[in-house]
C-alpha cells in the first residue's frame, strides 16, 4: 500500500510541475507552442497534454486561447511574488536533491528544476546554496549539468547571448570557444540538448549540454529567427540526429503485448500511428529517416518487437542480433 501511494504521489508531483511549466512556456512565448510541440517537449502523448490544458482552462480558470500558431493567454497570468527565508530555500533544494533517488522522476528534469529554483533566490544565497550542492552526494557531472542548464535557461528566457567552451564528439574531442543564441532546450533520454545559433558556424546547430565545459552570460541580446520551429528544424529525425537530405521511409513494427502497452502510451514522433490488436499486440507505424538512434531503439526491445518493413532495416536488425548472440557462444 505504501509503494502504491508513493508512486501515485510521485506522478501527482510530476504532473503539477509539468502544468506549471506549460503555463510558463505559453506565457513567455505566446503562439509558439501547439499541443504536439508541448507533447514533444515533455515527451508524453498529446492526449495527456490536452488533459493538462483542460486543467489550466477549467481547473485554474486561466484564459488560455489557441490559434494555428499555438496557445496564448488572453490575459497573462500573474503569480504572486514568493519570498524565501534561507531555511526554506535550504529545505526546497534538499527536497529536490533527495527526489533524484525516487524511481520515475527524471534526474535531468530535476536538474533543470533545481537550477530554476536557485535562480529565484536572492544573490546572497548563491554561495551558500552552491556549497550545499558541493557537499551533497550528487556526482560532479550532475552538478555541472545543473549549472549549465541554469545559465542556458536564463539566457533563453532573457534573450541573452552566451559565450561557451564546447568539446565536440568527433575530431578527438576538440575544444572550441563560441558565442551562441539559445533557440530551444529539450531533454533527450538522460541528457539535454541545446538548439542554438552559433556565431562561429553562422548556422543553427545542436549542442549536447553535457559537453559544454563552461558558459558565460553576455550582456548582448538577440532575436530568434522568424519562423523558427523546433519540429521543422529536426525534420523527420528520430531522436536528436538530424536528417538533412535523407528521405523519410515507411516503417512498420509489431510489438509483443508487454512492450506494446508501454510504446502505445508514449509520444515518439509526429507521424506515428498505433493500432492495438485484440490479442494485445501493437502495430506501430512511423514515417522517418532511419538513423542509428532509431535502430538502437528497436534493438532495445529485443525479441519483443519484429521489423516488418522496410526490408533493409529488418536485415540490419537481424544481423545485429546474430552478432550479439555470437558473443555468448
Amino acid at each position: 500500500m505504501t509503494v502504491a501511494f508513493s508512486a501515485g504521489r510521485d506522478e501527482e508531483i510530476k504532473r503539477t510541475a509539468r502544468i506549471l511549466q506549460i503555463i510558463h512556456l505559453v506565457a513567455i512565448r505566446p503562439r509558439r507552442y501547439r499541443a504536439k510541440d508541448l507533447a514533444q517537449h515533455f515527451e508524453i502523448s498529446e492526449r495527456m497534454i490536452k488533459k493538462d490544458l483542460q486543467i489550466i482552462r477549467h481547473g485554474l480558470r486561466l484564459m488560455l486561447c489557441s490559434s494555428r500558431q499555438g496557445y496564448y493567454f488572453e490575459e497573462t497570468p500573474q503569480l504572486p511574488a514568493v519570498a524565501y527565508s534561507f531555511t526554506e530555500a535550504l529545505a526546497l533544494v534538499q527536497a529536490a536533491q533527495v527526489s533524484r533517488q525516487v524511481a520515475g522522476i527524471s534526474s535531468a528534469d530535476l536538474s533543470a528544476a533545481v537550477a530554476r529554483l536557485i535562480s529565484l533566490f536572492p544573490p546572497e544565497f548563491g554561495n551558500l546554496l552552491q556549497k550545499l550542492q558541493q557537499r551533497s552526494r550528487i556526482t560532479v557531472e550532475r552538478e555541472h549539468r545543473q549549472e549549465m542548464l541554469h545559465l542556458l535557461n536564463q539566457g533563453w528566457l532573457e534573450n541573452r547571448k552566451l559565450d561557451i567552451v564546447y568539446q565536440t564528439a568527433g575530431r578527438q574531442g576538440a575544444i572550441s570557444q563560441r558565442v551562441v543564441h539559445p533557440y530551444h532546450i529539450m531533454p533527450y533520454v538522460r541528457s539535454w540538448q541545446l538548439i542554438a545559433y552559433c556565431e562561429r558556424r553562422q548556422d543553427v546547430i545542436m549542442f549536447k549540454v553535457d559537453r559544454i565545459q563552461k558558459a558565460t552570460l553576455l550582456d548582448e541580446t538577440y532575436e530568434i529567427a522568424n519562423g523558427f520551429d523546433p519540429d521543422q528544424y529536426m525534420g523527420d529525425a528520430w531522436g536528436v540526429m538530424r536528417t538533412e537530405g535523407q528521405a523519410p521511409e515507411e516503417v512498420e513494427l509489431h510489438f509483443a503485448p508487454d512492450a506494446g502497452r508501454w510504446v502505445a502510451e508514449e509520444y515518439w514522433h509526429k507521424s506515428q500511428q498505433v493500432e492495438e490488436q485484440r490479442d494485445g499486440r501493437v502495430i506501430f507505424r512511423v514515417s522517418i529517416a532511419i538513423t542509428p538512434d532509431f535502430t538502437s531503439w528497436i534493438l532495445y526491445y529485443g525479441s519483443r518487437v519484429e521489423v516488418i518493413k522496410p526490408e533493409h532495416l529488418r536485415t540490419a536488425v537481424v544481423e545485429e542480433h546474430r552478432r550479439a548472440a555470437g558473443l555468448y557462444k
